[in-house]
């Protein structure tokens, strides 16, 4: 059997049922099966022999042989290859057209779980790696640049950061050869094109992640946000015959994606990842011809001609017109109000904890700021890692915010907790954080902070169209002056997750909102057919 998540082997039974999707090939020692940079490959499952995961320069990754798969989250998100497979004995394999893949995986529920298991885990190895992937070349004081970094690292993208602030001058000067500021930052693809100062779009397009959408599109369904709440609303839409987009304007998936365990989600005791559910509901909404469009930010929400439909415009003069708009753009973190907090995003303080930031804190002092799940989960996870964790939450209780088991967890992994503690002060010198000064005097010394703040609303660009509450959220039901629960006071626009006043900040509650969502559409559009 399997040795490990990245190394699954597949059973004679599930070997046959793929058989019947593909087409049997062979290989010599020396084939290229894919190469880093191709824009598509197919699936491959090895009947015989062995074949090496390689780096552009070479280096061998991982060796999968019989009754093993080749692949990782790029076969299914459209990514470029950052890899390539080398036949390294003589082969016998079948090579499964990835569109084909998608079906089977929303289908059989024990090959789904094996397939995107590895995949997620190879991703992570990948993450992990130093060199692999895109690489961004730019100063840390540059705004731009980390927008860049925090983009590869919600997009889960395997890449890595040359600061041209904290290589030293000659390494830099290498690095940039001779591009202005203006030009910064270079990001460079792999067995692809070097980019200078481009758009998350831009990196998107070349990556070949998501749709390019036209400059203008009509769909029944605009779904503004790829949250749970998001992809809840893009499955349900799409299975019952609703023309369906979804645009997100960061990454599918939005703040649960990132989550390391979510261990109270029905129907998977042993927990799943945020971004293995993410990826589990993004194969079950295209199994249904649903759309997904990403970065796309919206900028404005108006009432079509004739108040006929509604439209949505995009950034870089887009614009889509729905029947109904659902409304989940979720939250986006808060940051910590201190002074010079930027001097040290990116390089010493993060909103999230993958693999990447894991590998940096490992025997480091580290604090996570934060009294609720995701707070938790990250020092957990940080913790395993070997990284020294101290959890700073502003409450006198840890039970006001934060689940019961996760609470028992902390303990049972040794995360030091500190009640009644809030950062008032950060210190240290090129980017590199050395201590903070809690608000009570109290210095601690520390290399990483992980911020777990809770969210702010995303609804500025609704520029007052749709009626939200003091904090921002928006108004929904009788609060709105609508007859339906989840309709906001413009009629066929729907708020649903964290984004909706009074909605309960859980995963499963907006996958249950997106859904109830789509009866509300057809109810409305049923209406307005009338």
């Amino acid at each position: 059997m399997s040795t490990s998540p990245a190394k699954p082997l597949l059973s004679p039974e599930q070997l046959e049922r793929l058989a019947k999707l593909g087409e049997e090939r062979q290989a010599a020692v020396g084939d290229l099966l894919f190469k880093a940079g191709d824009r598509r490959y197919p699936f491959i499952v090895i009947r015989e022999g062995e074949v090496a995961i390689q780096d552009p320069d070479g280096h061998e990754v991982i060796r999968h042989g019989a009754s093993g798969f080749l692949g990782e989250i790029s076969l299914l998100s459209g990514q470029t290859a950052y890899l390539s497979a080398v036949v390294i004995e003589p082969t016998r394999y079948i090579a499964i057209d990835r569109e084909q893949l998608r079906p089977l995986l929303s289908e059989d529920g024990a090959l789904s779980t094996i397939i995107l298991t590895a995949f997620n885990a190879r991703r992570e190895m990948l993450q992990a790696r130093v060199g692999l992937g895109l690489q961004i070349i730019g100063p840390r004081s540059s705004a731009v640049t980390r927008a860049m970094v925090d983009f590869a690292r919600r997009n889960r993208l395997p890449f890595t950061w040359n600061d041209t602030e904290l290589v030293g001058e000659d390494v830099a000067r290498g690095l940039i050869d001779g591009l202005s500021g203006s030009e910064l930052p270079l990001v460079r693809i792999p067995a692809g094109p070097d980019l200078r100062n481009p758009s998350p779009g831009e990196v998107s397009r070349t990556l070949g992640i998501g749709l390019e959408l036209a400059p203008h599109e009509e769909v029944d369904l605009l779904i503004v946000g790829g949250g749970p709440a998001g992809l809840g609303a893009a499955v349900y839409g799409a299975s019952e015959g609703l023309s369906t987009l979804v645009v997100e304007c960061t990454a599918l998936g939005g703040q649960a994606g990132t989550s390391r365990l979510i261990e109270n989600y029905l129907g998977f005791p042993a927990g799943i990842s945020g971004s293995e559910l993410t990826m589990r509901a993004i194969t079950q909404a295209r199994k249904f011809s649903a759309r997904s469009a990403t970065p796309y930010k919206a900028t404005a929400l108006e009432l079509g001609k004739n108040g006929d439909g509604r439209v949505v415009r995009l950034e870089d003069d887009h614009c889509v017109s729905a029947r109904a708009v659902v409304l989940a753009t979720g939250a986006d973190y808060r940051r910590l109000p201190v002074a010079n907090l930027e001097d040290y995003e990116g390089s010493s303080v993060f909103y999230a904890a993958g693999p990447p930031e894991a590998r940096l804190c490992g025997a480091q002092r580290v604090a996570v700021v934060g009294g609720g799940n995701s707070a938790a989960q990250a020092a957990i996870w940080l913790t395993r890692g070997g990284a020294v964790v101290t959890l700073l939450h502003r409450r006198a209780n840890l039970a006001e915010t934060m689940s019961d088991y996760l609470i028992h967890d902390l303990d049972r992994y040794g995360v030091a907790v500190r009640d009644n503690s809030e950062i008032a002060e950060l210190h240290g010198h090129d980017g590199r954080l050395q201590a903070v000064t809690l608000k009570d005097g109290e210095r601690l010394p520390l290399g990483f902070l992980f911020l777990f703040l809770g969210a702010a609303p995303c609804t500025d660009w609704l520029k007052g169209e749709v009626d939200c509450d003091q904090h921002g959220f928006v108004l929904t039901g009788p609060a709105a002056g609508a007859d339906r629960f989840l309709e906001t006071n413009v009629p066929g626009v729907f708020a649903v997750g964290d984004v909706r006043s009074g909605s309960v900040k859980r995963c499963a509650t907006a996958v249950g909102e997106g859904a109830m969502a789509v009866s509300f559409v057809h109810e409305y559009l049923a209406g307005a057919a009338a």
